[in-house]
Parts: structure tokens; C-alpha cells; sequence
């Protein structure tokens, strides 16, 4: 019997782009549905739970970082936001609201499919280790699970995998450009993102930059995780 293929949704209202990524998104092995409306695609995601969520930022009938918001509160799928505006505020609104990752109008199929073909081949660091202790802070690799004062944490992907990698080699500076090749596999951009995504990832520990508990920023270097 062959395998059921992962399920994708793209939520687009270009229909030269939604032909290219249905097409780039089925040589990767996925099962596509398309859908230019924001409503019609989170009424689809909620029923059949697609593993990856490709989500245009401007559709006719709502604003594409409120649908990635309301997806975001039943969906863990991976989120790649699509705009046209090459702007860093629409970029970190997308990944503040729950995005993965995004690219910008025009992209080049090569791009998109080496982005999603990361995400899919992320490597679990310390997936296999037993879970780590750190007082107030427990993180559990195999669950993928994580503790702040016997209080669950809600994560996404993308934070998960960064506070795994971090804490499974405590008191270890990594580079920005070690953190993206061993948490996304591959970039194409600037490393701006990280930066989100350790701003979410602190806030959510109770933490910040200004006055870490385990994130440490090494100026000019990268981050280390701090076990106490």
C-alpha cells in the first residue's frame, strides 16, 4: 500500500504563482490544495491538518498575517508568508503572528523548494537525549516538550528546535551561521530572522536580551545558552 502524502495548502490569489508552487510543492511529495480566500483556507486546515501552510500576505478577503494568527491558535503546520512588498516590517509582523519562514515576489522555484526541503529535514538536535534539568527550565527533546516553572510552553517548530540546540551543548557559542544551517538546513536571506525568532523564544522563557536567564548574546558572535 503506498504511503499517504503529506498534506499542503496554499492560500494565494495569483494564479501564476499558485500553478508554481502547486507544481514545486507535488515534486516534493506533497498533496496540494489551493484556495485564494483566507476564510476557505483555514476552514480547510482546521478539518484536515496540512503539514505545511504556504500563505500570501494580501488576499481579497482578509489580511494574510491575521489568517496566519487564527491559524496559529489550532495548527502547528510549518508557515511559509508570501509577500510582494520587499519590507522588513511586513517580514517581522509575518513571523511575530507564528511564521516559519518567507520569501519574497518575485522567488525563484529552486529557492522556495530548498526552503521547504529544509524545513522537512530539519535536524532534531538531542532528539534522542533524555530531558534536560535546568532548574526553573525543562526541556524535554523527546516530547518536545518544555517547562518554565512547572508551567508548560507553548513553541513553534522554529523556537523549539533553536532552545534544543542550544541547550543540548550548554556554555557553547554558536555562530548565527552555524544556527541557521543546523536549524534550518539552508538560507537565502539575511539572518535577521534569528533574531525574531530569539526575541519570541526569550519572551515566552520569561527572559529578555536586556537581562537573560539562559540566552546569552554574544556581541558580534552568535548565542549561548546558559544552564543556570
Amino acid at each position: 500500500m503506498a504511503m499517504e502524502r503529506a498534506q499542503a495548502l496554499v492560500i494565494e490569489d495569483s494564479p501564476e504563482i499558485t500553478l508554481l508552487v502547486r507544481g514545486l510543492l507535488e515534486k516534493e511529495g506533497y498533496s496540494v490544495v489551493a484556495t485564494p480566500r483566507g476564510t476557505q483556507g483555514l476552514e480547510w486546515a482546521r478539518a484536515n491538518k496540512p503539514e505545511l501552510v504556504i500563505l500570501d500576505l494580501s488576499l481579497p478577503d482578509r489580511d494574510g498575517v491575521e489568517v496566519c494568527r487564527d491559524l496559529r491558535g489550532f495548527s502547528d503546520a510549518y508557515v511559509v508568508m508570501v509577500t510582494a512588498r520587499d519590507d522588513e516590517v511586513d517580514k517581522i509582523v509575518g513571523l511575530t503572528v507564528g511564521a516559519d519562514d518567507y520569501v519574497t515576489k518575485p522567488f525563484s522555484p529552486r529557492e522556495l523548494a530548498a526552503r521547504v526541503r529544509a524545513m522537512r529535514r530539519r535536524p532534531r538536535v538531542g532528539s534522542q537525549q533524555e530531558s534536560r534539568d535546568f532548574g526553573r527550565l525543562i526541556v524535554d527533546p523527546v516530547a518536545r516538550e518544555v517547562k518554565v516553572d512547572g508551567e508548560n510552553v507553548e513553541l513553534t517548530k522554529i523556537e523549539f528546535d533553536i532552545l534544543d540546540l542550544l541547550s543540548g551543548s550548554p556554555r557553547r557559542t554558536f555562530t548565527r551561521e552555524q544556527l541557521l544551517v543546523q536549524v534550518w538546513g539552508e538560507w537565502f536571506g539575511d539572518d535577521h530572522v534569528i533574531e525574531v525568532h530569539m526575541g519570541k523564544l526569550r519572551k515566552k522563557l520569561g527572559e529578555s536580551a536586556s537581562q537573560p536567564r539562559h540566552i546569552r548574546t554574544l556581541r558580534g558572535v552568535g548565542y549561548r545558552f546558559e544552564p543556570a
